[in-house]
């Protein structure tokens, strides 16, 4: 039976105040991914991913191009945030997340954005790279809950998240949507400049997992709670599919709604890198549509 919202829960309690204040300390020591740059965002010092103490915030839209179950008919309410902690050779978005592009809000602003969504019509707030500003999000959404948000909250992320940030965000986020990038530490530091990632995507997953459990769809098919899993297919096998999927499958859930996903172009410095620098066959994306199912998953789209 859908319920409440978790961060409504927390407010009545006052517990989303409580991790609102305590939101503000992780920029001061900036620990919020597992790049633990250590730098005071609060004073303008910047780390690997470059934010500050204001939010970056690209576009705020009801988007239609997300999964089903997030879009319904009036979108999914997404906020795009700039820059990001992980630097993807591929990044199909690169003028945000690498280039910085959008303008600076205060979480007063950024409260007012999910409000403004939630009275188009959006079925759910959708946090576009959320990670590096985790903190403010926290913040924002102790605002916005008093003034009336009251929609499901997204955590649309890379998959490179710390276990400290993801308890910060217990009961506040309501579905989590990790990427899973690459299997292969070699490959994603490559990559992603990102040191460690499959074993800190592997903990942060199952965190997640922990916390909301698999996907939960209402009779109008709309998502409000659980896990939901995207795959991005590689070219030439390079993301370790069938690994993922066996992960998915055998340590978080068989159930585990997974979304693989065959959109992947040679975007941004993809053409620096020969065995990146073509789209992937539709072979492929059956390839490794046929290895989910194999593994085990019941829940798969493509």
């Amino acid at each position: 039976m859908r319920g409440k919202p978790g961060y409504l829960l927390l407010a009545q309690t006052g517990e989303l105040k409580k991790r609102a204040d305590d939101a503000r300390e992780f920029l001061k020591n900036c620990r919020l991914c597992p790049q633990l740059c250590g730098i005071n965002r609060t004073v303008g010092e910047k780390g690997i991913c470059r934010a500050g103490d204001s939010i970056l915030v690209s576009s705020v839209t009801p988007h239609f191009g997300e999964e089903k179950v997030l879009v319904g008919k009036k979108g999914s309410g997404t906020i795009f945030f700039g820059l990001c902690n992980l630097k993807c050779v591929f990044c199909q978005n690169y003028e945000l997340s690498h280039f910085g592009e959008g303008h600076k809000i205060t979480v007063e602003q950024f409260a007012d954005a999910m409000l403004q969504l939630q009275d188009l019509g959006c079925h759910n707030i959708n946090f576009v790279s959320p990670t590096h500003f985790a903190a403010q999000i926290v913040q924002a959404v102790a605002i916005a809950a008093d003034m009336g948000l009251n929609i499901p909250l997204v955590y649309n992320t890379g998959g490179f998240d710390s276990i400290e940030t993801l308890k910060l965000l217990v009961g506040i986020i309501d579905i989590y949507m990790p990427d899973v990038k690459f299997w292969d530490e070699g490959k994603a530091y490559l990559y992603l400049k990102a040191k460690g990632y499959p074993k800190v995507m592997k903990a942060a997953i199952k965190e997640m997992h922990r916390q909301v459990g698999d996907l939960k769809i209402d009779e109008n098919g709309l998502a409000y709670k659980g896990l939901l899993v995207r795959h991005l297919v590689m070219p030439r096998g390079l993301a370790g599919t069938k690994e993922i999927m066996i992960f998915l499958a055998q340590e978080i859930s068989p159930s585990t709604y997974v979304n693989i996903m065959g959109q992947y172009q040679p975007c941004y410095l993809a053409k620096d890198f020969p065995e990146l620098n073509r789209a992937i066959t539709r072979k492929e994306l059956m390839d490794a549509v046929r290895l989910a199912e194999e593994a085990g998953l019941t829940r798969i789209i493509f």
